[in-house]
């Protein structure tokens, strides 16, 4: 299969979740055997930062302006399937110059489905246009449950079907170095995240303070007080990711409050701790017993007592369990073969068969 994907970026993970999900995806997809071109907005703050700069699984291209993406307009007019995904700057005049050369299926990856949603309803969201849903073939979702029917009902989208997050079990895997931190949480700032965050690590930092915790991610605001034992890590490259997972007793997975509401959201950072067997503390919303089983592949807390308590255990069957369970569902290649299925299925039902895939899949 010949595919096209217009994405935030792949080649930089600087305050992003979206470059180490599209890693994990493509390169399990390319190992599939099919061909792939990542076409990435080229602006400043990820061109000083990337950690990925020439990926051996996939073609990378930047472009200046939607406009330029006219040099690419074969590639797109030949590629079996199109992705457009989330965040894509200028994404509702990328995607509609995509839908005007696209001959194969296109599909929108939405990495942030329920913000997406309430921007929509909202009317402020710039990467898509409620309008659009109903004239793409396929609308993957970071979030699976409810969510996927209310996009067929309400947007009129063909086909909404859950692409979850996963793990490169090549790049994430245990790697033995010494433990350095009882509880770890990994992620860029956000400010419906900081209450949880504050809740679940912070507070049990002010209230153990013989315990060491570290808080990594960027763009934090410099007014934040930071107890003393807790360490601060403004940006970790995904290579140092498994020993930074590996050095931590537990660590802490916080949701955004739209992905808490809608269910169903797992993020990356959930799996790629999975995938190195380290046990997850996180708190709770609808569908996560559907991802992991909650007490034995994931300890759920709700405020700083039930964590100090958690704290006080030997948690590692919890990360054995839970690794077990990720090389089983929710792997980099489980996932690739689910993009593979719900790509041949967009193919069959748009009737867009004028390719050989298509002719395969009809």
């Amino acid at each position: 299969m010949k595919l096209v994907v217009l994405g935030l970026s792949l080649s930089s993970s600087w305050g992003n979740g979206h470059a180490t999900t599209y890693r994990a995806l493509l390169s399990a997809f390319a190992a599939r055997g099919h061909d792939i071109l990542f076409l990435e907005r080229d602006v400043p703050w990820y061109a000083s930062a990337r950690d990925l700069p020439d990926p051996d699984f996939c073609r990378l291209a930047y472009y200046a302006a939607p406009e330029q993406l006219v040099k690419w307009q074969a590639e797109i007019e030949q590629a079996d399937a199109v992705i457009i995904g989330s965040y894509v700057p200028d994404g509702i005049a990328v995607i509609d110059m995509v839908r005007r050369w696209a001959r194969g299926a296109t599909a929108f990856y939405d990495i942030d489905t329920p913000v997406t949603m309430r921007a929509l309803e909202e009317g402020r969201c710039d990467f898509l246009a409620a309008r659009q849903i109903a004239q793409l073939d396929a609308y993957l979702s970071f979030t699976g449950g409810p969510t996927l029917e209310c996009i067929e009902a309400l947007h009129g989208s063909p086909m909404a079907r859950a692409l979850y997050c996963s793990a490169d079990t090549a790049r994430y895997h245990p790697v033995p170095v010494p433990t350095r931190w009882d509880l770890s949480y990994l992620g860029t700032y956000s400010p419906d995240r900081q209450p949880v965050l504050d809740r679940l690590l912070l507070e049990p930092a002010r209230r153990a303070p013989e315990r060491r915790f570290v808080v990594a991610g960027s763009q934090y605001p410099d007014d934040i007080v930071w107890p003393a034992n807790v360490q601060r890590i403004e940006h970790l490259p995904p290579a140092d990711h498994p020993a930074f997972y590996c050095a931590s007793r537990f660590t802490l997975n916080v949701t955004r409050a739209d992905m808490v509401e809608a269910g169903w959201s797992p993020s990356v950072r959930l799996f790629e701790a999975a995938a190195c067997a380290t046990p997850i503390i996180g708190d709770v919303w609808d569908g996560i017993e559907d991802i992991f089983v909650p007490g034995r592949e994931i300890g759920l807390v709700r405020d700083a007592d039930e964590v100090l308590a958690l704290l006080e255990t030997d948690a590692a069957a919890m990360g054995a369990a839970a690794h077990a369970r990720l090389l089983r569902e929710h792997s980099a290649e489980r996932r690739a073969a689910t993009l593979e299925a719900h790509l041949l299925e967009a193919i069959a039902r748009s009737g867009k068969t004028n390719t050989a895939v298509g002719k395969d899949a009809a």
